[in-house]
């Protein structure tokens, strides 16, 4: 891990969950910011940071053709802001494939974002990942395969989801 926030912030972590078998192993640990640039990178961390979000997505052709991993249940993550601090480290708790059309509500109001309506989920990913396939040089359809990741915040114990 070369983030050195997100270092400190992952020795916390496993120091006050010494007893947990599952957060002893560095190996597979991200870091790594929600969204593309440092004002949207912030305003997602602090969606996670208030308790508002709780789901996220990805483009699966996009984690491929960058060769990124696909998130797994029980894996965790150090989330960052657009400067690239750490913020809080979350723990996934269910993971699925599925067209992007098939996005539900209780998804969309997990995720968090604008009013939290599938109209508006499906109007800003359809532009996100259009964007992405595009700078990736891949096709974008209104079909593509999306990576649906649900979480819970489990450090630091302030803002951990009880």
């Amino acid at each position: 891990m070369d983030n050195k926030s997100a270092r400190t912030m992952w020795n916390s972590f496993r120091v006050q969950n010494s007893q947990s078998a599952d957060c002893h192993d560095e190996e597979g640990v991200e870091a790594w910011a929600f969204g593309i640039g440092e004002e949207m990178e912030t305003a997602l961390a602090e969606l996670v940071i208030r308790g508002t979000k709780r789901a996220t997505a990805s483009s699966y052709n996009g984690l491929v053709t960058e060769g990124e991993p696909i998130p797994r249940e029980g894996g965790y993550s150090i989330i960052l802001d657009g400067r690239g601090d750490a913020r809080c480290i979350i723990k996934t708790t269910n993971v699925f494939i599925a067209p992007l059309s098939s996005v539900t509500q209780e998804f969309a109001l997990r995720e968090g974002e604008g009013d939290k309506s599938v109209e508006y989920w499906l109007e800003g990913h359809r532009t996100f990942f259009r964007d992405e396939h595009e700078q990736l040089g891949i096709p974008f359809y209104d079909e593509i395969p999306v990576v649906y990741e649900e979480f819970v915040v489990v450090w630091p114990p302030e803002v951990a989801d009880r």
